[in-house]
């Protein structure tokens, strides 16, 4: 009879039950951003864009300065006190949107007809502005509003077809010469081309434009907020630079706005040493030097001024360093780094290892400890500088032990932090309006889609003014946990535990192991709500990289992990399964020429051998050099000097020690790992009888391919296959059916 009654129920009234998470869901989710905040904080610019609208990206244009890569969204003007939307743009692509002083008018960069054109909002129209003849806008630069009229970079119009003639020249030309007697290698030469602008006071109704600084090099610029003075950072970069990423080497100019034909004066000499970091207005600056010394200035003063002195050894301790100002307590014999100056000018933030400080610039002895940290402590909360101001300095603020994130401000009067708000959520960039009344960011619950909030000044109500995924209400996701767990050498690691969708307490489930680095926040990921919605439990544990010996952290980490989950009961000891993208990828293909305990692996456009990686990937410049010398691979030396650790860490060499199935998954056109990485490790295991499968996609770039809607789901259906076949088969079915053909020619 019950269910009888239930029969005749309303529809209305049967709660519907939650649906899977699926690869179209992935490619329809909206990611939020704030892309600018009227001054006034009355109105924000908020671009929402699509997986989807980001599909058909050209990866073989990829180093071309010219080529503008798909990105289409919505834009909207949202009312941050009532939350009243308006749509200005739908399925636009958009760039660099800026508020007027006002607030009336935005300018927007949108591409037409496949380049950038500057468009002028206002009243609810959008109207396209006047640029001088032979001219284009630089849709890398900044506008900045100055009354009616606008600060932009621009280009001469033969710019475009200059520049991508050049990366033909390198890409598709019958002959291609290059000479070590060349000053740069030649494509950081084709990218300095990015930077060739001028700088001009531009009148969008007319097309009248005033010239700030001529046609050059300029890496960046921008304008103080008094629009008195135009900073630019202009390229003096001589030859390429083996220890820096980037461009180069800048020196800082600053022109008189109100005669712009005047000499500009040379504020900063080089950035190649020292990069100056700004108040929120533009108007003060500080930087320090390689000998610990702090300089500070204004805009209008003719030099920086040495506001803390190079460090001097003491004699009495061979290893102890002080200060010769502002050394009135123990932190100051630890080298300080600038990280923001207060509008006024009267105060400098800088961090050191022992916490925050904050540093008067009429008097470096005069300062205040804002965050006492403790070095030794790996457990301490972690906390930032997110604003600066002259009667209050914003901290954001995380725990390392739990999801506790927040924000705080400290009082330079009374000396004293007082918290704002403190949660479990996660928290996206902060915005302060300039006249620091508004903020607007981002936030949401573990594991799901930032939303938009904003909120005053003490932060203490707030108001949601866009969800951007309302469709995703009907969908199941799963819980997350930190889980700490003690790696080989027994230090203490943390990782973030999804749990697969309707998990059952006592059931073991098949697992993933995503590998990187570090993981501590339960931020969402498309791929892992996939693999939940099948039955995976996916694990992203932290590892503790050692310099010189990264390979060794990986096993000590993971395999770590992998025993805790097994010891909850959550893991399936005989289920395991182990992936990772570009770093990760090098990780996982590393981590299973060390154990067997995995019963599948997928290499996503990681490398596999080091000394051929050491000069390849010549787009990206010195970066394959700078990785293992300088950073991320943590080689620690150069090829020559400790050839011994290239071997070590290239797992071509000890592929016959592989017995995990591996997934090798490409794109052809990846300029970053290229695919021939995964051709050395295909033709290794293929020659060494194991089981390998190759999966390459002709018009893919690095990491999962975004040519079209149908691309992404094959990516997923092939992981999702290789998983099927290795961790949930019965033993005695595995191979029968194999995981799905690829398409094409095999290898």
């Amino acid at each position: 009879m019950r269910r009888f009654f239930l029969l005749l129920l309303p529809a209305w009234l049967v709660l519907a039950a939650p649906t899977p998470f699926t690869v179209d869901d992935l490619l329809d989710l909206a990611n939020v951003q704030v892309a600018d905040l009227s001054a006034d904080g009355r109105f924000a610019a908020v671009t929402t864009m699509t997986l989807r609208g980001r599909l058909g990206i050209d990866n073989s244009r990829f180093g071309d300065p010219t080529y503008i890569a798909p990105g289409s969204g919505d834009l909207w003007r949202i009312d941050t006190q009532s939350g009243q939307r308006q749509l200005i743009l739908e399925k636009s692509q958009t760039r660099n949107i800026r508020f007027s002083e006002d607030g009336l008018r935005l300018a927007i960069y949108v591409v037409e007809n496949g380049e950038f054109v500057l468009k002028i909002w206002e009243r609810g129209q959008l109207h396209s502005a006047k640029l001088p003849a032979g001219k284009i806008i630089d849709e890398t630069s900044e506008p900045v509003w100055s009354g009616a009229n606008l600060i932009v970079g621009l280009r001469d119009a033969a710019w475009r077809a200059r520049a991508h003639q050049a990366f033909e020249a390198l890409t598709s030309a019958p002959i291609v010469v290059q000479s070590s007697k060349d000053p740069f290698l030649s494509w950081i030469a084709l990218r300095l081309m990015s930077a060739e602008r001028s700088v001009v006071l531009l009148n969008p109704a007319t097309g009248q434009a005033t010239e700030l600084a001529p046609s050059g090099l300029h890496n960046q610029y921008h304008v103080t907020e008094d629009k008195r003075f135009l900073i630019t950072y202009d390229d003096i970069l001589k030859k390429t630079d083996y220890d820096h990423l980037g461009l180069g080497e800048s020196r800082v100019e600053v022109r008189a706005l109100a005669d712009p034909s005047a000499k500009p004066r040379t504020l900063l000499a080089s950035t190649k040493d020292s990069t100056p970091i700004w108040s929120r207005n533009s108007r003060f600056y500080a930087f320090a030097k390689k000998d610990g010394s702090i300089w500070f200035g204004g805009i209008e003063d003719e030099q920086p001024r040495e506001l803390i002195a190079k460090k001097k050894e003491d004699p009495k301790k061979d290893d102890a360093k002080t200060e010769t100002a502002g050394d009135n307590d123990a932190s100051s014999s630890e080298k300080l780094t600038p990280t923001a100056v207060t509008p006024d000018g009267s105060a400098l933030i800088a961090t050191n290892k022992e916490g925050i400080w904050w540093i008067s610039t009429r008097d470096a002895t005069q300062r205040s400890q804002i965050v006492k940290a403790d070095p030794d402590n790996k457990e301490a909360p972690r906390w930032s500088v997110v604003e600066a101001l002259a009667n209050r300095v914003y901290l954001g603020y995380g725990a390392r032990t739990e999801w506790s994130r927040g924000l705080s401000a400290w009082d330079p009067s009374t000396k004293q932090t007082s918290s704002l708000f403190r949660d479990a959520r996660l928290h996206g960039a902060f915005r302060l309006s300039r006249n620091e009344s508004t903020w607007v960011y981002t936030a949401a619950n573990g594991n799901r889609p930032l939303d938009l909030y904003s909120a005053p000044a003490n932060l203490n109500a707030s108001r949601l003014l866009l969800e951007p995924n309302p469709q995703l209400k009907d969908k199941a996701f799963s819980k997350t946990e930190l889980v700490a767990y003690l790696d080989a050498d027994g230090k203490k690691l943390r990782g973030v535990l999804y749990y697969p969708v309707n998990y059952e307490s006592g059931k073991k489930y098949p697992t993933v192991f995503l590998v990187y680095e570090q993981f501590f926040d339960d931020t969402f990921n498309g791929t892992i709500a996939v693999l939940n919605a099948h039955g995976y439990a996916v694990m992203e544990p932290s590892v503790d990289l050692e310099q010189g010996y990264p390979g060794e952290s990986w096993e000590k980490g993971v395999t770590a992990a992998a025993n805790k989950l097994i010891e909850m009961g959550v893991a399936d000891p005989e289920k395991l399964g182990v992936q990772g993208t570009s770093y990760g990828g090098y990780a996982t293909n590393l981590l299973i020429t060390q154990t067997n305990r995995f019963k599948a692996a997928v290499n996503i456009s990681g490398k596999v051998d080091m000394v051929s990686f050491y000069t390849d990937s010549p787009r990206l410049g010195v970066r394959n050099t700078h990785a293992p010398e300088k950073s991320q691979d943590r080689i620690g030396a150069t090829l020559w000097q400790q050839p011994q650790k290239y071997l070590a860490h290239s797992a071509i060499l000890n592929a016959d020690r592989i017995k995990t199935p591996l997934l090798l998954m490409t794109g052809e056109q990846d300029h970053n790992v290229p695919a021939r990485q995964a051709m050395e490790m295909y033709y290794a295991l293929r020659r060494l009888g194991r089981e390998v499968s190759w999966v390459q996609y002709t018009h893919g770039g690095h990491g999962m391919p975004t040519g079209n809607a149908d691309e992404v789901r094959d990516y997923h259906q092939r992981i999702l296959d290789w998983y099927e076949e290795h961790l949930k088969k019965p033993a005695k079915e595995k191979g029968k059916s194999g995981p799905r053909a690829a398409t094409g020619s095999g290898r």
